[in-house]
Parts: structure tokens; sequence; C-alpha cells
């Protein structure tokens, strides 16, 4: 089975090392300049879990002739931001053939039917990542703990011969996770934590402990977390009693330094996952009439931050 990763960060750049690690066939799309760099001195990866140098094989984008090297694969990984959905769906469509299964990791669920229409619903499983980390000043992936990832039928079929074969990979190369018969709740789990810890954190300023220390924050957060559940339960997707406890755990636990990566990026004057994470969340809120003052105070938060970075405010 052919693997091709678009990225090589903190996810894609860990799922792919420890897959090659593994003995599995595994091939970067990468951008140049970050191409370079690999080709150069490996994926490094620095981990809890064992530090390694990767000499990966890397892909920088198609051929005059519409292909691309090693192409078509059977998987095909989008470890993207959500903001670079167009550009990733043409740098990856040489690499897609009639047998291809596309996995993507992006936070959200609009990505699925910008991918839907580009390559067909019966293409594109559902995935996405629980690998925390993030990338070094001199591009070394620190992985930092959780290495988690989850793939599956979105229309709730057993999982398809390539997804199999992803599955047994990632049980070789000690990845957590693998096929979930039920990634639609999955996702929805992951997204109602993240719209609230991207709308907290991004608001606030500040990490999940930060957040704690103040007098209402723990309440607000909380607020926000149950309008996205009552989201989630809209569209048929509560989470159940289990799931809801360890998040609400996870979101108010005392210093702690779990933040949210949009922070991050903001913090460097970047693009952020607002619309993705937080406007979606909060755009179905509405279409089922559901109250969400959080939420629509931490997007316009963001959407702010968007606008000030477009007229060269932020330095």
């Amino acid at each position: 089975m052919k693997i091709l990763i678009l990225g090589a960060g903190a996810v894609g750049g860990y799922w792919g090392a420890r897959l090659h690690q593994s003995g599995a066939d595994v091939t970067f799309l990468l951008r140049e300049k970050r191409a370079e760099k690999v080709r150069k001195d490996g994926l490094v990866v620095k981990s809890p879990k064992g530090d390694a140098v990767v000499p990966a094989k890397v892909v920088t984008k198609g051929g005059p002739n519409g292909t691309i090297e090693g192409g078509p694969y059977d998987i095909v990984v989008l470890a993207c931001k959500a903001y670079d959905l167009d550009s990733a769906m043409d740098s990856i469509a040489p690499a897609v053939g009639s047998g291809t299964t596309i996995v993507p990791m992006l936070n959200g669920h609009a990505h699925f039917a910008t991918l839907d229409k580009k390559f067909g619903a019966e293409k594109v499983a559902g995935g996405l990542a629980r690998i925390s980390g993030m990338l070094g000043p001199n591009g070394e992936i620190l992985h930092s703990g959780a290495s988690g990832v989850s793939f599956g039928e979105r229309d709730g079929k057993p999982a398809r011969a390539t997804l199999m074969e992803l599955d047994a990979a990632c049980k070789k190369a000690g990845i957590d996770g693998g096929i979930n018969p039920n990634i639609n709740q999955d996702l929805w789990d992951k997204w109602i934590m993240l719209a609230t810890i991207a709308g907290m954190c991004s608001s606030m300023r500040g990490t999940v402990g930060d957040i704690m220390e103040t007098e209402d924050g723990a309440a607000i957060v909380l607020e926000t977390l149950d309008e996205s559940c009552k989201v989630a339960t809209a569209e048929g997707h509560a989470p159940s009693d289990k799931v809801l406890a360890g998040i609400q755990t996870m979101l108010t636990s005392k210093g702690s330094k779990a933040v949210a990566s949009i922070l991050g990026d903001m913090e460097k004057a970047g693009p952020a996952e607002g619309k993705q994470i937080v406007g979606d969340m909060l755009g179905r809120a509405r279409k089922h009439g559901i109250a969400a003052p959080n939420l629509r105070f931490a997007y316009a938060h963001l959407q702010t931050y968007e606008a000030r970075r477009a007229r060269g405010g932020l330095k």
C-alpha cells in the first residue's frame, strides 16, 4: 500500500515518520522550502516515545503530464490547516486515482462538502487526529504525548480494504486509535471540544489554566461547551455522558497548560481557522435556532483579528 501525506507538521510529520519507521511505504507531499529541509536533514522527531531522524521520501508537485511521482496512491492523507484546503486539493489531484482513498485530518466539518464536490464522496473517508505537538524553530517535530488518529467510513458501512490496511499499519507503528466504525460521532465529539477551547483561548488570550484563574472563566467555558453540545444534538450527534464529562474536566482543570493551536497562530500574526472551527459551529446554531452568545462573541473576535491582519495591522 502506497501512502501519500500532504504536510509534515506535528500531525502529518509525526504520523508519517512512525509509519515509515515500521516499514510502511510513505511519501510526503511538501512545499519546496520544507521539502528541501526534509531532504537534507530527514524528518527530525523529538518525542517521549523515542527520538528519531527519518530519511523520508518527498515530492513537491505534479509533473507536466498531470501525474505525480509515485502516483496514483492508495491512501492520500490531508494533514494541512483548513484554510489551505483549496491549494491542498490542487496539490493532491495528480496523486488521486480510481482506487485512491482520501483521509482528511482537518478540523471541523466544512471541508467534507468541498472534498466531496472535487473528488466524489465515495473517495473521501472521515478522519481526525489527536496528536499533541508542534514544529520547533528548526523544523523538528516536537511531539508531546498523545498520538492518536481515527478514521472510518462516513456512511457507516464496513471499512474498505485500504482503510483496513492503514489501520494495520498504524497498529504496527504504535499509533493509537485507527478505524472507528462511528467516525461521524467521533468527529462531532472532537469538534464540540475544539470549538470551545479555540473560541475561549483565542478570545481570552490564554491557556485553560489561565482562564481558570478568573472569577467567571469556568462558567463561561462550560456555557460555550453547552452551546456546541446543543448544536451537535440538533445535528443528531449528541455526545455521550462519558465523553462530555471528559471534555468538561479537560477544559476546566486548574493549572492546565492545554491551549488551542489557534492562539499560537494568532500570536504569530498568521492565518487562523476561526471560520472553520468556530464560525461553522455558530452558523449551524443559527440554522437550528439555538442561542449561542459565547460562540457569537468568540467568532466576532476572530473575524476582527482577520480584518486587522488583512490591513497589515499586526506585527
